[in-house]
């Protein structure tokens, strides 16, 4: 098992999940997240104004930027169809798209059926 992490624009949450959702992997966590990587301003990404100095520096740039970050736990076996799918809707070529990393799953277990490993996330 692996855990998919994507850090992606929040205007793509929706697409990126219709299409997860259609490959038969429904199940994941959304978050907002803020931070920052080589972006330094959104345009066109956000429909509402900042008014919270801390997320504003001196030039009048973005010192964090809204994000969703996307997480879900697959079969190995199915790592590269989830992650190129990912890749795919959020690929704009521009700076910002995200960033998607991969990790390992030592065990998963479902609470209220005791089941573990595969079973637990499908």
């Amino acid at each position: 098992m692996k855990e998919i992490m994507a850090i992606i624009r929040p205007k793509k949450v929706t697409k990126t999940k219709e299409v997860l959702d259609s490959l038969g992997f429904p199940a994941m966590n959304a978050i907002r997240v803020m931070g920052r990587g080589k972006q330094r301003a959104i345009l066109n990404e956000i429909s509402f104004e900042i008014n919270e100095p801390e997320l504003l520096d001196m030039e009048g740039s973005m010192r964090y930027i809204p994000k969703r970050m996307l997480a879900l736990v697959v079969p190995e076996e199915d790592v590269s169809l989830v992650v190129e799918a990912i890749m795919k809707v959020n690929h704009t070529g521009q700076i910002g798209d995200g960033k998607v990393f991969v990790c390992p799953i030592e065990e998963a277990l479902r609470v209220r059926t005791m089941e573990n490993g595969d079973e637990a996330i499908s």
